[in-house]
């Protein structure tokens, strides 16, 4: 009989920390993309014609993104909600767990077991804990995505917004600035009807997507001081702690 299907306990402790690898990661690049601290960028002008077509261009730019501005100030509106997540990651790893948002800068991803991530904002940082690797991550909530997520009021520039479609009764925004967002494309979708996210999908400089579903989504409700914590002096008194 052949043993190439028997799990050893030396392939299951690699296969564990390859998935929680494969989690981690994807934490990483959904909350904490940090932007490069300068971007370089150039803008093209558009062909000038006599017929006007750069105007009429530029105001097909602007319909999009007056439409995103639209739901994004809805969204705003929302100051807290919390409900449940699944996250696919582009290796086919996947993980749920339970989010909690506080407008403006405040945002918790505690991961279901076996998982043992967590993702805290906390208006200033965000920061990336693994129970498993006894491991903190930390980046400026400034250079993350997030800091336009968590604001108090979303503003879309126009050249944020890449594309705004319906599909299936839900609205999708795609937005890119490498100024926030550095190599990555991020797509939202709301509810067409109420304008509540849905979902998100990240996709980074090598076309690949990690994707997070919200469902049992409260909003209006009221947390705790030490839900946004991040636990800096347990975190510098720790031997492992490198940060």
């Amino acid at each position: 009989m052949s043993d190439r299907n028997v799990t050893t306990p030396r392939n299951a402790t690699r296969s564990r920390r390859q998935f929680m690898g494969g989690i981690a990661g994807g934490a990483a690049m959904l909350f904490c993309a940090a932007a490069p601290v300068f971007a370089q960028t150039s803008t093209v002008p558009l062909p000038t014609k006599r017929d006007g077509s750069q105007q009429v261009a530029q105001a097909a730019t602007a319909a999009p993104a007056d439409a995103a501005q639209k739901i994004a100030n809805h969204f705003s509106s929302v100051k807290t909600m919390t409900g449940e997540f699944m996250q696919f990651g582009p290796r086919g790893d996947q993980a749920g767990g339970k989010f909690y948002l506080e407008r403006p800068g405040k945002l918790r991803f505690d991961y279901d077991a076996p998982s043992t991530l967590k993702v805290i904002a906390d208006g200033r940082n965000v920061a990336v804990g693994n129970g498993e690797l006894d491991t903190w991550d930390f980046y400026p909530l400034s250079r993350t995505p997030l800091s336009l997520l968590l604001a108090d009021q979303i503003d879309l520039e126009n050249r944020m917004v890449r594309d705004v479609r319906q599909q299936s009764g839900l609205t999708i925004i795609v937005l890119g600035d490498k100024s926030i967002f550095g190599d990555q494309v991020i797509t939202l979708m709301f509810d067409s009807k109420t304008y509540e996210l849905r979902q998100w999908t990240i996709t980074d400089a090598q076309g690949k997507d990690t994707t997070v579903i919200l469902s049992n989504v409260r909003t209006g409700v009221e947390f705790g001081r030490s839900v946004f914590r991040i636990p800096y002096d347990q975190i510098m008194a720790s031997p492992s702690s490198s940060n």
